[in-house]
């Protein structure tokens, strides 16, 4: 029993050491992401399983006690116990962005129902997995174009409630533009702000490699304009419209957000209104044309983007993979941005997100929020946990600011 602790430990120790110093790099970056995300979420829980097996190798077990796997138990709640440190410290961390991004006195300036309670909500950790909330109903698969269940969306909205021009909250889902659903992802954030009073309508759409780029913004288009034109049937107001989603959710709402009316990306409904006035992106990439010139963002282009997602060669068509890029179409006219990405995220450089924040400051006259969230590997929101629930905080108050702001600046 004592060898199996000792093993126990010691890949939980190296678990938890990816976790907090994850790997980087194009191959490495995979693995350490796929290991390191549900460990750097889950810390109080495997801490606390840590300190279970390590009092029960103490004083149950027959065996003697092994050195090798107490020290390992040792290096695991250590930096468990550091994961979870940085995770509290991110709430003030991201007060300190929205201060920068909107204002020290932001707080003072919300005039909205619903309280805005910068605390986690009570069972959050304990339940990470409970994400829906009985006050919320969901209604399911309304289609907003043709095409079956990809076709589809779903909207969240307070139970109960007589809604009328509510705002509007459009989540976009991620998968490497191949994978992926409605169903798994913002599910924090659209529970909380359906209990807020929001309504907030979560999109399938097509995936590659079966419908190559640009069949995926296109489908994001459609669905802006399926709720400008059908939103207030469900009680949303259709003139704010805000976007988000994470990964290649978030490459698909910042372009979104950046290119209302672009032909090319509205093929049979050039004249509709996919209009946005705000977005939240997170850890999403901004450079899909390797405009920057990293090699990262060359690599990414040429070994997954071209073959798989737009199914293209980048050497031939490398305007197609610019205008794909966020980056290219910062100007002016932007909305404004709450942009989100986590510094020990191995799958997209945050780097290139600095540059698109640098861009969209430089160029446009929007609001222009940013949070690197400290210790969060990519997908970091996806289930609850402390410094999710934080982030999803930052995010409602971002969202009630706005929606207070834009009041105010249309009456």
């Amino acid at each position: 029993m004592s060898a199996t602790f000792a093993r126990r430990q010691i890949v939980l120790a190296a678990l938890a050491l990816n976790a907090v110093r994850p790997l980087r790099g194009a191959w490495p970056g995979i693995p350490s992401f796929a290991f390191g995300w549900p460990v750097s979420e889950l810390a109080p829980h495997l801490l606390a399983l840590t300190a279970v097996d390590t009092v029960a190798e103490l004083t149950v077990r027959k065996s003697p006690p092994s050195k090798t796997g107490l020290a390992a138990a040792a290096v695991s709640a250590g930096l468990l116990a550091s994961a979870i440190a940085d995770a509290h410290r991110v709430g003030v961390q991201l007060d300190e962005a929205l201060c920068e991004g909107i204002g020290e006195d932001y707080l003072t300036t919300l005039d909205l129902p619903g309280p805005i309670d910068l605390k986690i909500p009570r069972g959050a950790i304990t339940r990470p997995f409970k994400l829906n909330h009985r006050d919320v109903e969901v209604l399911r698969n309304v289609p907003y174009t043709e095409g079956g269940r990809r076709g589809n969306v779903d909207i969240y909205r307070p139970r109960g409630a007589d809604l009328n021009d509510a705002p509007v909250l459009l989540q976009i889902h991620g998968g490497g533009w191949t994978i992926g659903n409605k169903e798994q992802q913002g599910l924090i954030l659209m529970n909380r702000m359906a209990q807020q009073g929001w309504v907030c309508v979560a999109a399938n759409y097509r995936l590659a490699p079966r419908h190559p780029f640009p069949a995926q913004i296109v489908d994001v288009k459609r669905a802006i304009a399926w709720v400008h034109e059908n939103i207030k049937e469900y009680g949303g107001d259709a003139s704010y419209v805000v976007i988000t989603g994470g990964s290649a959710g978030g490459h698909l709402s910042a372009l979104a957000a950046l290119t209302p009316g672009l032909p090319d990306y509205q093929p049979g409904f050039e004249n509709a209104d996919t209009s946005v006035v705000g977005c939240v992106p997170f850890y999403g990439l901004y450079d899909m044309g390797g405009i920057s010139g990293t090699r990262t963002s060359v690599d990414m282009r040429d070994r997954f983007l071209g073959p798989v997602v737009f199914r293209k060669n980048p050497a031939r068509h490398l305007e197609d993979f610019v205008q794909a890029s966020p980056l290219s179409h910062v100007g002016a006219h932007a909305p404004d941005f709450f942009v989100i990405h986590g510094r020990n995220d191995t799958l997209l450089p945050i780097a290139e997100t600095r540059a698109f924040v640098d861009a969209l400051r430089e160029k446009s006259d929007a609001t222009v929020t940013y949070a690197e969230v400290a210790g969060a590997q990519h997908a970091f929101d996806v289930f609850s946990s402390i410094r999710s629930q934080h982030a999803i905080g930052a995010v409602q108050r971002w969202l009630q600011w706005h929606r207070a702001n834009h009041q105010s600046r249309t009456r």
